[in-house]
Order: C-alpha cells, then structure tokens, then sequence
C-alpha cells in the first residue's frame, strides 16, 4: 500500500463528508445522543477495525468520538484509509 499524493488525498476527501486532512492523518468527529451510543459506535468501529486489520486512532469525549486513519506501513495516507473511513461513515449511517 502506498502513501498518497496531496491531490490524490484532497480529490479523495471531496468524496466523504465532514472527513477533513490533519497533518499525516484524516479524521472525523461523529456526535451521538449520548456516551451509550457513542460506545455502540466505538464497538462496531473495533470489530470492522479487526476484520479488516486497520485500527484507526479513537478518541471519546461523552457524546462525540473522532476517528483519525493513517497508514502507518505507507508512511502516511493510503487508500486503505479511504476505504476505512467509509466503512466508519456507513456504521455512523446504521447506528
């Protein structure tokens, strides 16, 4: 898997909404009605995280959690990033 360029990560980022660029990251803050459902999410993010073997960083403050993905082995943004973080958005949809 190979890093992409920035015109590859800002063409890719018009694609999913609310995901922006930080740095050698992309991420999202998903906001729940409650730390309930923010953990439902949390959950599901986790098991998609293993069946595809990429784990996004996680961070949870009460009702809101922010994903960040980075490609560690590509040395940045992958598309494997890409496809995770709609995966993320398509749980978000079904939480």
């Amino acid at each position: 898997m190979s890093r992409l360029t920035a015109k590859q990560i800002q063409t890719k980022l018009a694609t999913l909404a609310e995901w922006t660029r930080s740095g050698a990251v992309i991420q999202r803050t998903f906001t729940f009605e409650d730390f309930l459902h923010a953990m439902r999410f949390v959950d599901k993010v986790a098991a998609e995280a293993e069946r595809v073997q990429h784990h996004p960083d996680i961070m949870v403050r009460y009702s809101k959690v922010t994903l960040a993905l980075s490609t560690h082995d590509a040395g940045g943004i992958s598309d494997k990033d890409f496809d995770f973080a709609a995966s993320a958005d398509r749980i978000f949809v079904g939480a």
